[in-house]
């Protein structure tokens, strides 16, 4: 009886099967389209950002709350704002389901003077969380959400304090 509204058998089981199989496929790439134009997005919202960096003690900082990124889409738009710096730290911060996540990125001649860890471990605190790192690149979460903004507005005075 079921054969009737689906077809014969085995025909329509691999027919059924190509078809969930082309769906996952197109759903990939959807994926895949929505998290480059994320990015781009984000890249294109942060590139003027860099010229908003505020200057401490001779060391540009950048501080920018993006949250359509994830964490490893945050990660490379650490690497890129670094790279527009040239030299300086970038400080970013997501909020997504209830919790915060921040990246820290510090360009590699200024990682004897001011370290990623300690810049983000400082931050996170005031989002409820901690974290750490490599002297040039670190992470934390934390889950005070509505503290993300003032978390990000401390950066350049966290980097201040650091460099003492």
């Amino acid at each position: 009886m079921a054969a009737q509204f689906v077809g014969s058998g085995e025909a329509s089981a691999e027919s059924l099967r190509a078809k969930v199989s082309h769906q996952e496929e197109e759903m990939k790439k959807l994926r895949r389209e929505l998290e480059s134009l994320r990015m781009k997005s984000a890249s294109a919202a942060t590139a003027d950002a860099a010229g908003n960096a505020v200057e401490v003690k001779g060391i540009k900082v950048l501080a920018q709350r993006v949250d359509a990124l994830d964490k490893s889409q945050m990660r490379n738009l650490v690497d890129e704002l670094r790279g527009k710096l040239g030299s300086g730290v970038v400080v970013l911060g997501a909020a997504s389901d209830g919790k915060v996540s921040l990246i820290v990125g510090v360009s590699k001649d200024l990682t004897t003077r001011v370290q990623a860890g300690k810049i983000v471990g400082q931050i996170a605190a005031k989002v409820g969380g901690k974290g750490g790192g490599r002297p040039d690149l670190a992470e934390a979460g934390g889950n005070d959400v509505a503290g993300l903004d003032a978390a990000l507005a401390s950066a350049a005075a966290v980097v201040g304090e650091l460099l003492g």
